[in-house]
């Protein structure tokens, strides 16, 4: 059974979210996965470690493709880092 709920997100959140459920999902079915993740009863992994640039090898720098610029880019990598991380370890 559902229950209809309104919760408040911070203003990237929600457009980053459908982007995300646009892949085949739904949003709703995206946040049920993410609550899911948090309550359940399996032991919770080592703390989140922080995903560092790749650096390149040819040379001093980071990769071409790394926009130090862009926080929104670099938290989305850093989320999506994070689970594949938990999808490992489930």
């Amino acid at each position: 059974m559902s229950k209809k709920t309104t919760i408040q997100l911070s203003e990237d959140l929600p457009s980053r979210a459908r982007r995300k459920a646009a892949e085949g999902r739904t949003l709703g079915s995206l946040i049920e996965d993410g609550l899911r993740a948090i309550v359940s009863d399996n032991p919770r992994p080592a703390e989140r470690k922080r995903v560092i640039p790749r650096i390149s090898k040819a040379g001093a720098g980071l990769m071409p493709e790394v926009d130090l610029t862009n926080p929104r880019a670099l938290q989305e990598d850093e989320d999506l880092e994070y689970v594949r991380r938990m999808q490992r370890s489930g």
